[in-house]
């Protein structure tokens, strides 16, 4: 039986939609005029329409996301809001909040996101029987871990192969709303994990001086898609719904490539939509934002997977300074450089960048005439964080996305029919009256035809074997096949969408099955009377609000995450059993994590090998009402 991969792009604006489209994605995720977990990444309902009735062109499929926890006051505007997406012709909706499964909503598909924290099989299996096409797994889930969660549920499996890494488990993670306010669960994180921190142990000794310690590298599964692919992941989400279109173009038609190479050798495994990208660029996800590469926890736990040094983009390493001059520096690089590229380097605890003014080939070494020298020297190392002949090629259109189709033109009593059949096997069928005419030219009657059907401009399609079944050599002018060719071409698009396989909403188990747990803290994220509703009638008995609804006044774990300190400055008890020394000493617990006026303390449970991030909410923050908005109207 054929199994369906999915790769899954982000899309920060429909326009950006369509070139994800383009460059190889099976489908894209974009956030509607609210309710999305991106705040700033927010587009109407006609935009969306408009990516839809692009996307349907090639069966590729548009996820709406509606994935922050809603306010009572919110409800009937996000069930409005629900209803004008379906009518725009979305294929799936993505959400957090299960409150939005007790409101009237349409038949539409629904996902569940990755703020719903799916780590384990049991809540895979709830989430599944509760109504969930599509899951999206966390991130830090290894493949044994997968394997058994794949066993468990029936539902499509979604996992994140590449971009930015939450350092928190998704949704478990409130400590922007305790410092700003601002609610990562509502779609306004603040980021505080890019920040830097000095880390002390239990005694007051420091362990690291203002570093990011909360800022991991970026995701990169490049080289474990197969084993994805075997451990039963079918959706290959890229991350980045805050990013510019040359990046997603870039990271889409790297992963496209990957895909496509693993399915060439696999017959088993097809794509889930239509068409061939080809590309005027080479891909390499090296030249685009990233902070460094992990591939996390899906191979194991690993000590290099934090990006301490700094959360700004280095880039690709080019060599280290060998020369210095008064206005230039030499290098010796492999690479092709050039004028106009970006260059990074560390000073310090600092990331620092200059732009090349003139770069000159001297010998087996590059002359680089920067537009700022401070802060240069021998030996340093040097990084190109914007190669700037490649991202001009990005910025112009740089994939085209082609369906093939076979042409059959066959004669008729009264004159010609064509036939149309695509690679998923729509059909469509022009025909015409023809006075049949003998051609002045017979030799060069069959040449004239197939050329004149091939010529398919900038529709979706691209010819594949043509087939000519005439009884003699006919005059047929090139107006005459055009007009037959256009028409044959808008019948195909219509079936094509009328072929379109159409995603409902999955019917939940009745009757209702029961929730892993029968209690629920403040990390369930249950923020209104319906989510309430939902876990009630799931067997749920204890359910306490939401961190945003302002009722936890102590401290408590902020964050909970499976990034370990401990760990990655080799103080783990495990890794310093049997070592002797000083060296090998274990810093008492608890440490903390100090930013300015800011205290974090750390815990950690060794047993689910995780680490807690603990602290109170501001005053100023507590003592201010809960966040809510007055409902919405949204305009097509």
């Amino acid at each position: 039986m054929t199994r369906y991969l999915e790769l899954l792009s982000p899309a920060r604006t429909a326009e950006i939609g369509r070139e994800a489209i383009l460059h190889g994605a099976d489908a894209v995720y974009i956030g509607g005029p609210a309710f999305g977990a991106r705040a700033n990444a927010a587009n109407s309902v006609k935009d969306i329409a408009g990516l839809c009735d692009f996307a349907h062109r090639y069966h590729a499929r548009v996820y709406a996301t509606l994935n922050t926890i809603l306010h009572d006051s919110e409800l009937e505007a996000a069930q409005s809001l629900v209803w004008e997406l379906h009518e725009a012709g979305i294929d799936a909706l993505i959400v957090q909040d299960m409150g939005l499964l007790e409101l009237d909503l349409p038949p539409v598909e629904l996902h569940a996101s990755t703020q719903t924290d799916i780590r384990s099989k049991e809540k895979a299996a709830f989430l599944s029987n509760s109504g969930f096409s599509q899951i999206v797994l966390a991130r830090e889930l290894s493949l044994p871990e997968i394997s058994s969660i794949h066993a468990s549920s029936d539902a499509i499996l979604e996992f994140f192969v590449h971009g930015a890494l939450c350092v928190a488990y998704s949704g478990q993670c409130n400590i922007s709303h305790a410092h700003t306010g601002r609610s990562a669960n509502r779609g306004d994180c603040s980021q505080a994990c890019r920040l830097p921190y000095t880390l002390k142990d239990g005694e007051g000794r420091v362990v690291a001086f203002e570093k990011h310690l909360l800022s991991m590298k970026d995701n990169d599964q490049s080289a474990n898609l197969e084993a994805l692919i075997d451990a039963g992941i079918s959706s290959f989400k890229i991350e980045g719904r805050y990013k510019e279109a040359p990046y997603v173009k870039n990271v889409t038609a790297h992963y496209r490539l990957l895909l496509d190479s693993i399915m060439e050798n696999r017959p088993e495994f097809s794509r889930h939509s239509s068409g061939k990208s080809s590309f005027s660029f080479m891909p390499d996800p090296e030249k685009t934002f990233h902070r460094g590469s992990t591939d996390y926890f899906v191979n194991g736990r690993k000590e290099d997977i934090g990006a301490f040094d700094s959360p700004k983009f280095l880039g690709k390493p080019l060599g280290p300074v060998t020369r210095m001059g008064t206005d230039w520096f030499e290098l010796d690089s492999p690479e092709e450089i050039h004028n106009g590229d970006g260059l990074s380097f560390m000073k310090k605890r600092e990331a620092l960048g200059t732009r090349i003014n003139r770069a000159e080939k001297i010998g087996n070494a590059w002359r680089i005439y920067p537009d700022r020298i401070e802060g240069l020297k021998a030996g340093l190392s040097i990084y190109r964080n914007r190669d700037h002949a490649w991202e001009q090629a990005l910025l112009k259109p740089s994939a085209q996305r082609r369906i093939e189709i076979g042409m059959q033109l066959d004669e008729t009593m009264e004159g010609l029919r064509l036939t149309l059949t695509d690679e998923d096997g729509c059909r469509a069928t022009s025909e015409a009256r023809l006075n049949f005419e003998l051609a002045k030219n017979p030799s060069g009657v069959e040449k004239g035809i197939r050329e004149n059907l091939s010529k398919l401009g900038n529709t979706p399609f691209f010819a594949g074997e043509i087939s000519v079944n005439l009884s003699g050599s006919w005059f047929v002018q090139a107006s005459f096949l055009n007009a037959m060719r256009r028409d044959a071409v808008s019948r195909l698009e219509d079936a094509r969408l009328q072929a379109m396989p159409k995603g409902i909403r999955k019917l939940p188990v009745h009757p209702p099955v029961p929730y892993p747990e029968d209690s629920l803290s403040y990390l369930a994220n249950v923020y209104n009377s319906k989510a309430r509703s939902f876990y009630e009638k799931h067997g749920v008995k204890l359910i306490d609000e939401a961190y945003e609804a302002h009722k936890e006044k102590g401290e408590v774990s902020l964050m909970i995450t499976k990034h370990c300190l401990r760990y990655a400055f080799k103080l783990c008890p495990k890794q310093a059993k049997g070592v002797q020394g000083v060296q090998g000493q274990v810093r008492a617990e608890p440490m903390v994590l100090e930013n300015g006026a800011e205290r974090l303390t750390l815990t950690f449970d060794c047993r689910a090998c995780e680490m807690h991030v603990v602290g109170r909410m501001r005053k100023t923050i507590l003592n201010s009402p809960p966040p809510s908005i007055a409902p919405v109207k949204f305009y097509r």
